[in-house]
């Protein structure tokens, strides 16, 4: 995995000769403060086979105004970093003492992070430049190392096909479907054995989705089960998922019962 340290992060050369040095204590009298931290919307970072870009802000107060704040993203089980573009952080000020800093992260799940086991909980690492800083001795940088925390899932996806389309009222209705998972260390969508998807039907007309029954994946990551066919409507699967992977709905198959 890539380790970037919280200098990079913050992209800078001001910031570079900050951090050589310890920062200032977050309890002194005037010490900036570190508020509100959004990360990706405040969604789950869901990473696939493919580059995911996220954004992530950091809300932060002192007396003489913000020059620059930035964010990191520490694993709770290695410590291991998720890097920032190569773009500074971009700091809008809300008022005359507190701005709002934006983070742009571009990630490759197999690149950045190469291992399975990194799916989990992360921690966001803040740290904050107020204006009267001291970029000689540190004096005033304050840091939080953990401002917040979000879901790293690798990614899933979810297939469904009800038939024979059309059926007659009465009749078997066969729905397939298949459930497979990101692999980091590969690059690949693999199958995903073993796992609880939930089979449900939607009424032509309704808006709402039924369950029916659970069906378990196979070795390959397949979905079988059959059901009798009584009214027209939409078949889908659900996975709900779990601490390192993403939920999924697959997209409905409507079939028409004559």
């Amino acid at each position: 995995m890539r380790i970037r340290t919280a200098a990079v992060v913050l992209g800078t050369a001001a910031a570079l000769s900050v951090l050589a040095v310890p920062a200032a204590s977050a309890d002194t009298a005037k010490a900036a403060t570190i508020g509100k931290v959004v990360i990706n919307g405040g969604k789950p970072i869901v990473l696939g086979t493919a580059n995911k870009t996220f954004t992530a802000s950091l809300t932060a107060s002192d007396d003489s105004g913000i020059a620059l704040a930035g964010i990191a993203f520490l694993h709770n089980a290695a410590g291991d970093e998720l890097e920032t573009t190569d773009a500074d952080p971009v700091c809008k000020a809300v008022n005359s003492t507190t701005s709002t800093c934006t983070v742009t992260f571009k990630v490759n799940a197999k690149r950045d992070l190469g291992s399975n086991a990194a799916a989990g909980t992360w921690y966001a690492y803040g740290v904050v430049i107020p204006k009267d800083a001291d970029l000689d001795t540190g004096a005033g940088v304050v840091s939080k190392d953990k401002a917040a925390t979000t879901k790293v899932l690798r990614a899933t996806k979810l297939t469904v096909n009800a038939a024979p389309e059309p059926v007659k009222k009465g009749k078997t209705l066969t729905v397939t479907g298949s459930l497979t998972r990101a692999d980091w260390k590969t690059a690949k969508y693999t199958a995903f054995v073993g796992q609880k998807a939930v089979l449900q039907f939607r009424k032509a007309g309704t808006t709402k989705f039924v369950n029916v029954k659970t069906v378990t994946s196979s070795k390959t990551g397949a979905l079988k089960t059959t059901v009798k066919a009584a009214k027209d409507g939409y078949w889908r699967y659900v996975y709900t998922g779990s601490t390192t992977t993403a939920a999924v709905s697959a997209a409905a198959d409507y079939v028409d019962v004559k």
